[in-house]
């Protein structure tokens, strides 16, 4: 049996670079969570609940940004030039999709070697 995943849907991930009063005030008048990074201040520190909550946030935070690091240096993927938000959106649907096809071949040869 698999060990059950926290829900990620309504919750918003980011850096302590995107944590401001207002946009806290957004995500909750949207009825979103906030997972956004505590940051530290030159006279405060953070205390130790805040930095673990910070190691679970990157955590999860990794999970995403491993794929976009990896479709950046390995495919090209970093800036989309197109025209067009439907283009763009079909440029990044493409991307995905040879991401998880590599994932997939990557796994089933680990598989192999496994066993």
């Amino acid at each position: 049996m698999r060990p059950t995943r926290p829900r990620m849907c309504g919750h918003v991930w980011a850096d302590s670079a995107y944590r401001s009063r207002e946009i806290e005030e957004k995500l909750s008048r949207r009825g979103l969570k906030s997972r956004i990074h505590r940051r530290a201040y030159r006279n405060r520190k953070l205390s130790k609940t805040q930095k673990a909550a910070n190691k679970t946030r990157s955590k999860v935070r990794a999970r995403g940004e491993h794929v976009f690091g990896d479709q950046k240096n390995s495919m090209g993927a970093e800036i989309v030039r197109t025209i067009g938000i439907l283009r763009a959106s079909c440029k990044i649907g493409m991307t995905n999709l040879v991401f998880n096809m590599r994932r997939f071949v990557f796994l089933e040869r680990m598989a192999e070697a496994a066993g």
